[in-house]
């Protein structure tokens, strides 16, 4: 790779790096049916990249407006993770194509690698477990929805990332994701580059009508780009 044009690559997980078979939307149906809700595919779909306990505390949400107690809600989300944690048992995660090597290439050059996501702590680390990233041998950090005071499309997760991977120029991150609640947040965040990928829920019509600056099949197309100069934001 020649010199790279980012100092900090931020990757969402399910469906961006990690092929999950979309079953955490499945869960997050299945999970807000058995709490007394009805959500409709839009209504799911509509929290896509989402940070998780805001989606289910949206869905339970009557139509009075009246949220969840937070004792109620404490115990969806733990439903919520225990269906979801029973349904990688059964269906492993897996490790999208090419993505591991993307990741080599790119730290090789020198360049950071924290995942953000939607997930808590817990479910993050089953998946790294399941997938052998765990103990930073993959990435320099996660970071999860539960950390920030917003998840998606506010900022903070991205603000947070670099902060770990000690990176001040928002010039230099690249951020990606298959959702566009992904390019909203790298918008927000005012980086260099914001990445779509076609790896997971996201189809190019979809996300190509949120500014981006690039739209890609995959992780692992990442590395040659950010040889490249970026572009300006597409509206």
């Amino acid at each position: 790779m020649s010199t790279p044009t980012i100092d900090l690559a931020v990757f969402d997980m399910a469906g961006t790096t990690v092929d999950e078979g979309l079953r955490v939307y499945r869960v997050l149906a299945e999970t807000t049916r058995a709490h007394g809700a009805n959500p409709t595919d839009a209504d799911i779909n509509h929290w896509h990249g989402s940070a998780k306990q805001e989606a289910l505390r949206a869905l339970l949400t009557d139509k009075r407006g009246v949220a969840p107690e937070p004792d109620r809600l404490a115990d969806v989300v733990a439903d919520f993770r225990r269906r979801l944690q029973a349904a990688y048992t059964e269906h492993p995660p897996t490790v999208l194509p090419g993505v591991n090597s993307a990741l080599i290439r790119l730290r090789d050059a020198g360049i950071k690698v924290v995942l953000n996501t939607g997930f808590d702590h817990a479910t993050v680390q089953l998946l790294l477990s399941a997938l052998g990233w765990e103990d930073d041998i993959a990435v320099d950090g996660v970071v999860c929805g539960t950390d920030v005071p917003h998840g998606r499309p506010a900022p903070f997760m991205i603000f947070r990332a670099m902060e770990l991977a000690g990176v001040t120029d928002r010039s230099r991150v690249l951020v990606a994701g298959d959702t566009p609640r992904d390019l909203e947040a790298g918008v927000n965040a005012g980086v260099g580059y914001v990445v779509g990928v076609l790896s997971g829920a996201g189809t190019a019509q979809e996300l190509g009508s949120h500014r981006h600056t690039h739209l890609l099949h995959s992780v692992a197309d990442i590395p040659a780009l950010v040889s490249a100069t970026p572009l300006e934001l597409t509206r």
